[in-house]
């Protein structure tokens, strides 16, 4: 394939008031989209307002990671919220981080749901249906990152939403194309040699080996390089530099100034 383009996002802002996580600004170097907490998994207004800040200073995109409402879980608990209250959790997420981004000189450009959420709205239709109705009362032009094969993005696609498949740099995947269950093993890569050389397959070739060792299909328009993993910020590079070598352009999905 020629004139391949991938884009590369990264969690950040996943902090809350002393405690840090992650390396937020080598990360703004590396990657080309920012997936910033929201507040309700992590993050707080110093936390959001700093981040913003210092994305909107480098050209990197701003994209609101909306959760569950589970600080205490990092949004990684599974939680039964009646679908008219999910979609007011989100809109009220959308509307605190596009204040941040807005101040900065930014403004929240696509919306990815994280944790729990991002993979019970794999199969999990109401579900997936309240945070679509979310975006699209908050501001139906936002693409939503996701899952290739997702309820999410099949709804948010038969909505009229802009959708866009995602890849992870570091994580297992089943034989099913979906994410191995963080309690599971293989559910997470460790290894950056690894880590760079599939990411390259998986947006050269479309595919990744599962952890059975079968080879599944994969769409990667964007990579997601997690900012809490051991030696996130190496890795993130590796993949960047492995990616360019391969000839793969790095670029935002969308837009900084759409």
């Amino acid at each position: 394939m020629s004139a391949l383009r991938v884009d590369l996002n990264g969690d950040l802002g996943e902090g809350f008031g002393i405690w840090r996580l992650g390396d937020d600004d080598a990360l703004l170097d590396v990657v080309t989209s920012a997936n910033i907490a929201c507040g309700f998994h992590a993050g707080d207004p110093d936390i959001l307002r700093r981040v913003c800040v210092r994305a909107a200073e480098r050209g990197v995109v701003i994209g609101a990671q909306v959760s569950y409402r589970d600080l205490a879980g990092f949004g990684r608990r599974s939680i039964d919220v009646p679908a008219e209250s999910l979609t007011n959790d989100v809109i009220y997420q959308l509307g605190a981080l596009d204040a941040f981004a807005r101040v900065a000189g930014s403004r929240v450009r696509y919306v990815k749901p994280h944790g729990a959420l991002y993979n019970r709205i794999v199969h999990d239709e109401e579900q997936a249906a309240a945070v679509v109705a979310a975006v699209w009362a908050y501001d139906a032009s936002l693409p939503v990152l996701g899952l290739p094969g997702s309820a999410w993005l099949r709804l948010a696609d038969q909505a009229g939403l802009t959708v866009v498949g995602e890849a992870f740099a570091d994580r297992g995947y089943s034989p099913a194309a979906t994410l191995v269950p963080r309690t599971e093993p293989g559910a997470l890569v460790i290894d950056v040699d690894e880590v760079a050389r599939r990411v390259v397959r998986m947006v050269t070739e479309g595919v990744v080996r599962a952890v059975d060792g079968s080879d599944v299909d994969v769409t990667a328009r964007s990579v997601c390089v997690h900012g809490d993993s051991p030696g996130a910020v190496a890795m993130a590079v590796a993949v960047r530099d492995a990616l360019s070598r391969a000839g793969v352009r790095i670029a935002p999905f969308v837009s900084s100034s759409s």
